[in-house]
């Protein structure tokens, strides 16, 4: 099944016609709103290099559950 999203507002204007690997391997500030400063810091506070490094670090994936969760509680 082939699925589309358009991303185009969640990105920096460079990435939003790359491919979904590029944009993972990407550095963080390939997201919309972030700077090579943001990039800078969370490499040296957390070891983050890349959109993937942060879509899978495990501090923000619970942040990420835990603000699911609450949509659906009670």
């Amino acid at each position: 099944m082939a699925v589309s999203v358009n991303l185009a507002k969640k990105l920096d204007k460079a990435y939003e016609d790359k491919e979904l690997k590029d944009i993972l391997d990407a550095p963080v500030d390939a997201l919309a709103g972030l700077t090579p400063r943001h990039t800078e810091a969370l490499k040296e506070l957390l070891g983050i290099k890349t959109v993937r490094d942060l879509g899978s670090n495990k501090y923000f994936a619970t942040a990420g559950v835990l603000v699911a969760l609450e949509k659906h509680e009670g």
